[in-house]
């Protein structure tokens, strides 16, 4: 029996198609996320380097040693919350010019995204969930009844909230193998 493509191909190698199958599509990206860090001085400025998202994305500058990442329960105007769908994804960046935007030259600032994510996964040397959808011929429902997706969870769109009143919450909510 052939191994799947994503246990023989390194992700730099991978074809286009291969690179965007991997999104499993939770939407746990496109929520806002916080950044603590245990010494005020430290300060994230944003930076005008697109590597990962658009201007003013700080998402390129490296954690440091103490810092911890949050999610919150706030998602981006772009999100469709009951399909855990980006609605304009090709042209997402005209809109919301700081998305994500992952490819293979920037993933050593993935830890910024969630730890269910298949580019993390991979990238870190662990192998896709069970529930992924490439494990169930492109469906999504055993993602989403895992409780992996934003779908089905209680999130509000930063055009309906002020993203300052978000309540940080833990992606994922408990972590299916």
């Amino acid at each position: 029996m052939e191994l799947p493509f994503w246990k023989t191909i390194p992700l730099a190698e991978m074809t286009p198609e291969q690179w965007e199958s991997l999104c499993d599509g939770c939407g746990k990206c496109c929520l806002h996320k916080l950044l603590d860090s245990p010494e005020p001085s430290i300060s994230h400025e944003p930076a005008d380097d697109p590597s990962i998202g658009g201007q003013g994305d700080s998402s390129d500058d490296p954690m440091r040693a103490g810092e911890t990442l949050y999610f919150t329960n706030v998602t981006c105007q772009l999100l469709d919350r009951t399909r855990g769908a980006c609605t304009d994804y090709d042209d997402r960046l005209a809109t919301v010019p700081e998305c994500v935007v992952l490819s293979p030259s920037n993933l050593e600032h993935i830890h910024y995204m969630p730890i269910s994510c298949a580019y993390r996964r991979l990238y870190e040397g662990h192998d896709l969930p069970s529930w992924h959808p490439l494990r169930h011929g492109g469906d999504r429902a055993p993602m989403i009844a895992a409780g992996m997706s934003v779908v089905g969870h209680s999130v509000v769109s930063e055009t309906q909230c002020d993203p300052e009143d978000g309540v940080i919450i833990r992606w994922p909510l408990r972590f299916v193998p």
